[in-house]
């Protein structure tokens, strides 16, 4: 019959289907089991993820009281400018109704609750006694805090989350063992806000949302069956030096690439290398250096091989690293070279389609060594040799000449490259085991034979296939369930099945529909709330769990202890939560949490200006570096329970030998990145010096303290800028060299509106303007036109002429009154506030962790966390165990009565 027949799509509208459907009341819901709902049940992801629960009782103590005394201490203070005709800040006091029920209305009078905590309102505190301002704050919190609480009773924290597209695939990537399953492209992109990519209130579910969902799945299960009655046969390629390029020269000359032998070049042309291979005489003596990066244009991969078939290939090689002198001869390098191999389709010198780094990266070392990996291709692609941070040519294009590329002039000690000696080639890898152990988790021991009817490349042979379908279903279901399944759905998926089968289906086809239905259901699409009335609420803990420190679902030990009970232990807790802290999941945690809240998925958005900055020209080592160096910190974070402070100022960074050469600091060796100590001088340590951030919040050509500021005040202190008036033009830093970026801002922010609210961020982006648009230090501006006039040629063989203009003032005062000097006095006056940089981790913590950001009513738990973490000095992990074991973590009843505190 087939799955999409079953799903009559087209009966249905395109629209959106929204997650808070778990907040209607379980006596309100539509009965999704009677008529043919029961046949959509498991596909529009309606019926499963609905949570329990019914209603709250409301709150006992009338508000009248506590809305008199605000709306008397309103009208003293805050109604002359917030009327009916001002209403400044679009804010009518006097109109504003208090339904605290009405989510929208609630939200409004927190903001106004929460400027006047700052002090921001009255902007003249003294229109506000002190006394009044505590009463009104009190009433004002009391309120809010008991009709948010009412709300979270009733309905729960949040609308029920639906998985993002990356936690999906991961998801199938457990469920199917096949850890390198790629079909996260095939979903839609999830949509974003505070900073994460989980927060359920934007990841809606539409009917081509589904359809994405149903294609994945088939594909990852298609994918998991096994190829053949047995593992494909491996082709091995064992290719000398001379069959390793496609060509006998690249662009960029000879000295960009050629073939040596006893360390002298060997001039071959393309004819005596199309003879010699021909004739398969190749010189085993000879070499292939390379000295250039697998930029635009390149022919750097070998003349015979290409994957047949998709699949995992052995790497092996020989090199050594090496110097090309003038005279085109080689001697060791005087350190390694880092070099990866990147995935992509044959074609001409242009790199066209899907090019991307396969394998591990390798440090070349001088002397020849051997060196093994294991490389993922696509069909019919092929690799080629990418040495990390080498130059790339510059096109020549002479008035009246042909176009050709130059190398850049050699520098002292000669052109640093690799020297190859062979290279050998196996593939595809199949398991060892067959069929592979993907298969076995959709169809067990039941034997195979090779299909005669169907879609497949083998087809099941059972007896009983009735029989078997439904043991089969069965068996998937409980692997891949995160909670037990009720029998009247494991029904239905089998009446599914069933059907499939007595139309003519074969028995593994049937049971791929009945397992893209499972896979494509709310119990495996979303995730529930955990809530203290819930039969399932361990289960739902564990999910919770492993979806925050792993992107995945609970493994075998996580469900062991939700089927036990014990999950909610607070010993066993914290031993699950630092069990996997550091298992290999939490590289999926510290991955997408840097992504979205310290923006490292934009680390490529911008090229740096190769007018301003040529030193960056081509320079993706360093971009990847930068990325690195952030993820190795933040995990350090976590491992090593680092005070909350080491944030913003830490005696140590996570350098590599780019990365050292970057900041200025003694060398080190090779491509990994590793944690060094800083000297007590140093401006860097913690994430405002970072090159990834500093990257990030610049443009490319130009930085601006507005911007950065603005980012960190946000991401890592907590306190977000309000958006800019409308119709207010943004400041663009002047690269001409005629004013300087204080002055442009001077005269941005005359107006007294403007300059209250760029106090808060601008000082803080003007310390960060001793580091330029990849976070190197520097004293001075660079402009096109104006100052002192350097020229020279760049990594790339490219000309180069800017201007240094005038020097950069790093110096500033906070809002509160505080000055500065330059970035290291700011960082000390940053981490004079360690709570409130604790807070604003909580916060984020939260909303990654639950997908839905700090309500009013949690606001009492993240202080609770706070003064628990507080005597230890705010330790990261601490502060993500105490989130873990908070009532918004696990659900349980959260405070009713409790007073808000303030910094």
């Amino acid at each position: 019959m087939g799955l999409r027949v079953i799903l009559n799509r087209s009966q249905h509208e395109e629209k959106s289907i929204s997650p808070s459907l778990c907040h209607i009341p379980a006596k309100d819901r539509p009965d999704c089991r009677q008529g043919k709902f029961v046949v959509y049940l498991p596909l529009l992801c309606l019926l499963l993820p609905i949570l329990s629960g019914g209603a709250a009782q409301s709150a006992e103590k009338s508000v009248s009281d506590a809305e008199a005394t605000i709306r008397q201490l309103l009208q003293k203070t805050c109604f002359d400018c917030h009327n009916d005709d001002l209403a400044e800040g679009r804010l009518n006091l006097q109109q504003l109704s208090w339904k605290l029920d009405d989510q929208r209305l609630r939200q409004r009078w927190i903001q106004v609750n929460d400027r006047i905590a700052a002090g921001e309102m009255p902007p003249d505190q003294n229109d506000l006694a002190q006394a009044d301002r505590e009463i009104l704050l009190k009433a004002l919190s009391h309120s809010l805090q008991t009709a948010d609480a009412a709300e979270v009773a009733l309905l729960g924290r949040g609308p029920l989350r639906r998985l993002t597209r990356d936690e999906y695939e991961q998801n199938l990537r457990d469920v199917l063992s096949l850890p390198h399953l790629d079909i996260r492209d095939l979903l839609p992109q999830d949509r974003e806000q505070d900073h994460c990519n989980k927060v359920s209130e934007v990841l809606d579910m539409s009917r081509i949302q589904l359809d994405a969902y149903l294609d994945a799945a088939d594909q990852a299960l298609r994918q998991s069956v096994a190829s053949g009655m047995e593992p494909r046969q491996q082709a091995h390629h064992r290719l000398p030096a001379t069959r390793m390029f496609l060509t006998a020269q690249t662009y960029g000359g000879r000295e960009a690439m050629f073939y040596a032998k006893d360390s002298q070049m060997v001039p071959l042309s393309g004819g005596d290398l199309a003879r010699m291979r021909k004739e398969n005489q190749h010189d085993p003596e000879m070499e292939l250096a390379i000295f250039r990066s697998a930029s635009w244009p390149y022919y750097g991969y070998p003349d015979v091989f290409r994957a047949r078939e998709a699949g995992a290939y052995r790497i092996r090689f020989s090199a050594r690293a090496v110097r090309q002198l003038r005279d085109f001869s080689l001697r060791p390098a005087s350190h390694s070279i880092a070099m990866n191999f990147r995935a992509r389709k044959r074609s001409g010198a242009d790199v066209s389609g899907d090019v991307r780094a396969t394998g591990d990266t390798f440090d070349i070392q001088p002397e020849a060594d051997l060196y093994e990996t294991t490389i993922r291709l696509k069909q019919n692609e092929t690799f080629e040799y990418s040495l990390l941070g080498l130059p790339v040519p510059r096109a020549i294009n002479p008035p009246n000449a042909p176009l050709y590329y130059d190398f850049p002039p050699m520098p002292d000690g000669g052109h640093p490259g690799v020297a190859f000696q062979w290279l050998e080639i196996t593939g595809p890898l199949d398991s060892e085991t067959w069929p592979p152990s993907s298969h076995q988790r959709l169809f067990g021991t039941l034997p195979i034979r090779v299909a005669e009817k169907g879609t497949l490349p083998v087809e099941l042979i059972s007896t009983q296939p009735e029989q078997d379908a439904k043991r089969l279903l069965r068996r998937f279901i409980q692997l891949a369930e995160r909670e037990p399944t009720p029998e009247d759905v494991i029904k239905i998926y089998e009446q599914m099945v069933s059907d499939e089968i007595q139309s003519g289906t074969p028995l593994a086809e049937a049971l791929l529909t009945g397992y893209t239905a499972f896979l494509c259901s709310g119990q495996f699409l979303f995730l529930p709330e955990p809530r203290a009335d819930s039969s399932q609420r361990q289960y739902a803990v564990a999910s919770r769990l492993s979806h925050f420190l792993g992107n995945t679902r609970p493994d075998t030990e996580l469900i062991q202890l939700a089927e036990q009970g014990q999950l909610l232990d607070k010993k066993i807790l914290t031993q699950q939560t630092r069990r996997l802290l550091v298992s290999e999941s939490a590289e999926n945690f510290v991955s997408n949490l840097t992504d979205h809240w310290l923006s490292l998925k934009d680390i490529r958005r911008d090229e740096p200006d190769s007018r301003l900055y040529p030193e960056y020209r081509f320079d993706d080592y360093l971009i990847e570096s930068m990325a690195a160096e952030t993820r190795a910190f933040v995990t350090a974070m976590f491992e090593e329970n680092l005070p909350v402070t080491a944030l913003v100022d830490a005696d140590f960074v996570f350098v590599n030998d780019r990365l050292a050469r970057h900041y200025g600091l003694p060398p080190v060796s090779g491509s990994q990145i590793r944690k060094v100590s800083l000297p007590d001088e140093s401006l860097y340590g913690g994430l405002l010096t970072q090159a990834a951030i500093l990257k990030v919040t610049a443009n490319g050509t130009s930085t601006s303290p507005v911007i950065r500021g603005a980012w960190i005040m946000d991401r890592i202190m907590g306190d977000p800028p309000p958006p800019p008036p409308p119709a207010v033009p943004a400041v663009e830093p002047d690269i001409r060299g005629a004013t300087t970026i204080r002055q442009q801002l001077a005269l941005h922010t005359k107006d007294p509106a403007c300059a209250a609210c760029h106090a808060r961020f601008d000082p803080v982006g003007f310390a960060l303007e001793a580091f330029d648009i990849m976070g190197a230090f520097r004293t001075r501006y660079r402009s096109l036109a104006k100052g002192e006039k350097v020229t020279g040629i760049d990594r790339a063989g490219h000309d180069y002429t800017y201007y240094v203009a005038g020097p950069t003032d790093s110096r500033g005062q906070l809002l509160d009154g505080r000055s500065f000097q330059d970035i290291q006095e700011l960082k000390q006056l940053l981490v004079a506030e360690p709570r409130q940089l604790a807070r604003n981790l909580v916060q984020q913590l939260i909303v990654y962790a639950t997908g839905t950001p700090v309500r009013f009513s949690d606001r009492p738990v993240v202080d609770a966390i706070l003064n628990e973490c507080q005597p230890q000095d705010y330790r990261t992990r601490d502060l993500l165990e105490a989130v873990v074991h908070s009532p918004i973590f696990l659900g349980s009843s959260l405070p009713q009565q409790a007073s808000v505190q303030t910094d």
